[in-house]
């Protein structure tokens, strides 16, 4: 639901959440009960910039346009374990 913003002429500018459409041109102001007029202000447009709306915008594109992988595959991690030390002695260690 839209939030439409109202400007009380003795207090401050004030949100109220309704259904589209039905927000009436004047509302009773919640704090001291004047009428207040509907403000006209810029919708709040999701951000493009922000790397959420990015995340967001490549998964619902790799559902119908998927990336083509060039190049090999990716190792499986079998290979030979890291070596953590230089000393020779260490590699005869029992292993866990």
């Amino acid at each position: 639901m839209p939030i439409y913003e109202y400007r009380c002429p003795r207090c401050e500018v004030y949100e109220i959440i309704r259904v589209m459409g039905k927000a009436p041109a004047e509302d009773a102001c919640p704090t001291c009960g004047q009428p207040a007029r509907r403000k006209i202000s810029a919708p709040h447009v999701s951000r493009t910039g922000t790397a959420v709306f990015q995340l967001i915008e490549s998964t619902e594109r790799s559902a119908s346009e998927p990336r083509v992988v060039s190049g090999s595959l990716p190792s499986t991690g079998k290979g030979a374990a890291p070596i953590y030390s230089s000393n020779p002695l260490h590699r005869k260690l029992p292993r866990p």
